[in-house]
């Protein structure tokens, strides 16, 4: 992490050992907004409930704004049509913020809740858990589904929802969801956590960046797994200040040594 406040978890995905850690008490106790890393588990539970058609293109709309927050797209605007992939990739709030309508607040909960987002991820005995709340209408259910307010995290509950993806992809349990699983592989190749990327290894990601709890002050995340084809770890980067391309620049290396030791397997 050099100087950067924050964590940076490493897991076996099959046997779930942890393999490098800095500050772990870190990723176990703090909570905070993941940001646009819960678009994944919204896009799934569209595409398993034939709620969304993965090649259905939405218009990018800016400005965006939810009730009284703007949330405009940080990727090029020459990025205008988007399905459930590019969505990914590029992390379009728009999109997301359309689709995620489709689903009641009730649903929007139970998505979060079946990724284990409130519930312990079990990596160490010490832990506190997330907290998901009730959206009360569409605005709330919008930007929950974005991950900028009504729920709240841990570093290493956000990486085991992420070893169960990595997981299912390794036992070719993709199902419905292959766009999303292709969407994240973009990502790191071309997309938003394209800082994340090493020559030689295909890798699945998401950044997420949100505003901490009372401050303004941004906070980021890189979550995925490697290989892309048949992940063998996962690992989540947690940034204290800064943006989710901040964290997938902190895990490039610590990717970039695992293909090299992979490589020399």
């Amino acid at each position: 992490m050099a100087s950067h406040g924050g964590a940076l978890i490493v897991v076996d995905v099959v046997s779930r050992t942890l393999l490098a850690a800095t500050n772990l008490n870190l990723a176990a106790q703090r909570l905070e907004r993941p940001g646009s890393t819960l678009k994944p588990f919204v896009l799934m539970a569209l595409l398993e409930s034939d709620k969304l058609n993965p090649e259905e293109r939405l218009t990018c709309r800016r400005p965006l704004r939810i009730g009284s927050a703007r949330l405009d797209c940080t990727h090029s605007p020459s990025i205008s049509q988007l399905n459930a992939d590019d969505a990914i990739a590029y992390s379009c709030n728009s999109y997301v913020s359309q689709v995620a309508r489709r689903l009641s607040e009730a649903e929007i909960v139970e998505v979060f809740r079946r990724a284990g987002l409130d519930s312990p991820s079990g990596l160490i005995e010490r832990e506190v858990t997330g907290r998901i709340t009730h959206p009360k209408n569409q605005d709330e259910l919008q930007l929950e589904a974005l991950g900028d307010s009504g729920i709240e995290i841990t570093a290493l509950e956000l990486l085991e929802a992420y070893r169960k993806l990595a997981l299912r992809k390794r036992n070719g349990e993709v199902g419905p969801d292959k766009p999303v699983f292709d969407g994240l592989e973009h990502s790191v190749s071309y997309g938003m956590a394209h800082a994340a990327s090493v020559d030689g290894m295909r890798i699945a990601g998401k950044t997420g960046t949100a505003s901490s709890m009372g401050s303004a002050r941004t906070h980021g995340f890189f979550v995925g797994y490697a290989p892309a084809d048949k992940p063998e770890i996962a690992l989540v980067v947690f940034i204290e200040r800064g943006r989710g391309m901040d964290a997938a620049a902190l895990a490039q290396p610590v990717l970039a040594e695992f293909a090299r030791g992979s490589r020399r397997k």
